[in-house]
């Protein structure tokens, strides 16, 4: 059996080898390192296949939730609802623009914010909801939509971890993850599901003038050289990043069928082990970014000890609440707005997920953890 990795990105690329390389060589031979022909050539593939009119990308994921908010204009003070179970990134930014990050609780099954946390939360100064489609499955869009229009907010959608997933809207259309909100952002950091060979990320989002805003600011401002128009950052994804991206963005629905195919495949090994619960399926379409179980007998940090000694890497995503976290604690929080995260955080733990899976190795990972949990 090869070696098991959390993400392997050399199966993969060995599997590309060939167009990836040919790109990278087009870009370094042009010499067209920013803002290329590669990084247009990319956003247009792109925004046809999310069906979505502005593709603007960024340097990186973060970036691309600042841009966002910049670009909506939101201002120091105002409050911004996201997850309390979620990546830093999320509610960093809102911090770093001098916002009030709001963290509310989320849902036990599906791990996405939760619409009633999110409705109790809303004061007359909040200005926004961010929703993050956790490890691959989409919040409740059509419920934070009907929110947004009913209190006149902005709805910003971190989509870092759901790029192509599929959203079945309660009207009956279908839509990508990311393109349902005011604006959508995403992080193409290489264990992405879309992810290329640094950093990189993008923005979505179908009202031209954000859009005519959001470039501005990716570009220092600047809509014509030398001339700043607005506040903007250096925020722009390099040529070589571009020409990776736009190599393997035809794979993307092949690269997300393998996940699911290979979390089917965890699911029925799994499914008699009582101390375990697989992942939840809502009625949107989850492309496993992560393929997160609950462990439910008090055992998961004993059971990650045991698969490291065993040679199987695995993930806890994550190990703390951002309400806990020192940098966003606030005196305004109530432990008892956040008994879904406090549980999450002590049951969650990551295995291996990526296009390259074999059965061997989900084999060989399943009964690692059945024959721990059973002794």
């Amino acid at each position: 059996m090869k070696k098991i990795q959390m993400v392997d990105l050399k199966g993969q690329y060995n599997d590309i080898k060939t167009t990836v390389n040919t790109s990278i060589q087009e870009v370094i031979e042009n010499t067209a390192f920013i803002n290329g022909p590669k990084v247009h050539e990319f956003q247009k593939h792109l925004e046809s296949y999310l069906g979505v009119k502005h593709v603007i990308p960024c340097a990186n994921g973060t970036d691309a939730l600042q841009i966002a908010m910049m670009g909506l204009g939101l201002k120091p003070g105002d409050e911004v609802i996201t997850a309390d179970f979620t990546f830093a990134a999320t509610v960093e930014v809102i911090a770093l623009l001098q916002l009030t990050p709001v963290l509310v609780d989320v849902n036990e099954d599906d791990f996405n914010i939760n619409i009633e946390a999110v409705k109790k939360a809303i004061t007359p100064k909040t200005k926004a909801i961010v929703p993050v489609h956790l490890f691959g499955q989409c919040a409740n869009m059509d419920a934070i939509m009907d929110i947004a229009k009913e209190h006149n907010l902005f709805v910003i959608e971190d989509n870092a971890q759901a790029i192509g997933a599929n959203y079945q809207s309660k009207n009956g259309s279908q839509v990508k993850a990311g393109t349902i909100g005011d604006v959508g952002a995403t992080s193409f950091f290489p264990s992405k599901n879309l992810g290329c060979y640094g950093d990189g990320g993008a923005i979505f989002t179908n009202n031209d003038e954000l859009a005519h805003t959001i470039r501005g600011i990716v570009n220092h401002g600047m809509y014509e050289r030398y001339h700043h128009d607005v506040v903007g950052v250096n925020s722009r994804l390099d040529s070589i990043q571009a020409a990776v991206l736009d190599a393997k963005l035809p794979k993307l629905d092949a690269y997300n069928a393998a996940r699911q195919q290979a979390a089917k495949k965890y699911d029925e090994a799994l499914k008699n082990t009582d101390a375990v619960v697989t992942p939840f399926r809502n009625e949107h379409e989850h492309v496993f970014h992560q393929y997160t179980l609950r462990i439910k007998s008090g055992n998961r940090d004993a059971l990650v000890k045991h698969l490291n000694e065993k040679g199987i890497p695995c993930g806890v995503y994550y190990p703390i609440p951002l309400h806990k976290q020192k940098a966003y604690a606030d005196a305004r929080y109530n432990e008892a707005d956040f008994t879904v995260t406090n549980k999450l955080v002590q049951e969650v733990i990551s295995l291996p997920m990526h296009t390259e899976l074999d059965d061997e190795q989900i084999a060989f990972i399943t009964s690692t953890i059945i024959n721990f949990l059973n002794e």
